[in-house]
């Protein structure tokens, strides 16, 4: 049995050794590490978000959608909430929509 168990520890740990090795090789990008590729900085992306919609930012992430690299700032402007994309390298709006029902963010049509 003791020759069992080494042997699938062993599986184990080459297993993740290649993984880890395909990860560090950038097979796997981090979208925080990608940030710092962004020409503007995040509050510079929420500032232009709460100036369009007239609110404050209740959350911002950085993620890569069809347009490219983007900020998705989410603005509270009274009873309304606002998403609003801002184009990382050049710190335009480039889509603003008012946000329905928002119960669980994942299920987004437009994310």
């Amino acid at each position: 049995m003791y020759r069992y168990t080494k042997l699938s520890l062993l599986a184990i740990a080459i297993a993740t050794t290649g993984a880890v090795a395909y990860a560090a090789k950038g097979g796997i990008e981090n979208d925080a590490l990608a940030i710092t590729k962004a020409k503007i900085p995040l509050t510079q992306a929420v500032t232009v978000a709460e100036q369009h919609a007239n609110g404050k930012a209740s959350r911002a992430e950085y993620e890569n959608s069809k347009q490219g690299w983007v900020y998705d700032v989410e603005v509270v402007s009274g009873a309304k909430v606002f998403d609003v994309r801002v184009d990382a390298d050049k710190g335009t709006v480039i889509s603003s929509a008012e946000d329905k029902a928002d119960h669980d963010d994942d299920h987004d049509k437009q994310d």
